[in-house]
């Protein structure tokens, strides 16, 4: 059982219906600004990861994991809703998808993104995972405010074409092929989401097209990472967290 503890914090799975409760109410706090609980057909299926503070007990930190024996069962991710996956049906090796990833509103330190990241790396490590993906979410749903961003997506990060979603949305953006500016790369980064600039650090990749999810009011676009593709450098300190 993944279970980690680094500095103020430690790593666990959910274990019990309450643990998973307090999962979808930080859930709902983080994504609806309410209390509530976020909560809908794939939790049931899928492992909680919750990061706490050690010395409290304080959930800070939620995302849940599906694991796929291979791309042949892609269309059983919570991702599948919303992209067109046939692609990656040919993926051959164990995936796991990350969904439904935050941190507390009131939390500001980085190192709970660290600590996060490094239970996921023990999670591939000790399943054998060869991808992992999801979707990765931009705050709202106008899309310029983030069009630096979208287009450092569309000259540096799109997914292989062997794997690349289309789309099946109502609404997206389609960036890479709308976009046509140079991207400013400090203002990029700046309007990069965090989770999103960690997946692109390791070597992730993105679809050409971002959808518009006004329920959830985010742009999203599918990330995807396969795992021996990742910089061994960036490897190297991600074990180090999970080590």
């Amino acid at each position: 059982m993944l279970s980690l503890r680094k500095g103020r914090y430690l790593t666990r799975l959910a274990t019990t219906k309450a643990d998973v409760e307090a999962a979808q109410a930080l859930r709902h706090l983080s994504f609806h600004g309410t209390p509530g609980l976020d909560a809908d057909r794939y939790d049931d299926a899928c492992q909680h990861v919750l990061v706490e503070e050690a010395r409290t007990g304080r959930l800070v930190c939620c995302f849940r994991l599906l694991p796929l024996a291979s791309g042949a069962a892609i269309s059983d991710s919570y991702s599948a809703q919303y992209y067109e996956l046939s692609a990656l049906k040919d993926f051959s090796g164990p995936m796991v998808e990350m969904g439904r990833f935050c941190i507390h509103p009131d939390v500001k330190d980085p190192d709970v993104l660290r600590v996060a990241w490094g239970a996921m790396t023990a999670f591939v490590d000790d399943n054998g995972v060869e991808m992992l993906f999801g979707c990765a979410s931009f705050s709202g749903t106008d899309e310029a405010a983030y069009l630096d961003a979208f287009a450092m997506l569309r000259d540096r990060h799109l997914a292989p074409k062997r794997w690349l979603p289309r789309v099946k949305a109502p609404q997206v953006f389609r960036f890479a092929e709308r976009l046509r500016r140079k991207p400013d790369a400090k203002l990029a980064m700046r309007h990069m989401p965090p989770l999103l600039r960690t997946y692109l650090m390791m070597g992730g990749w993105v679809s050409d097209h971002a959808v518009v999810d006004r329920q959830m009011n985010t742009l999203h676009v599918f990330t995807g990472v396969e795992i021996a593709a990742i910089p061994p450098a960036r490897k190297k300190l991600l074990r180090a967290v999970a080590g």
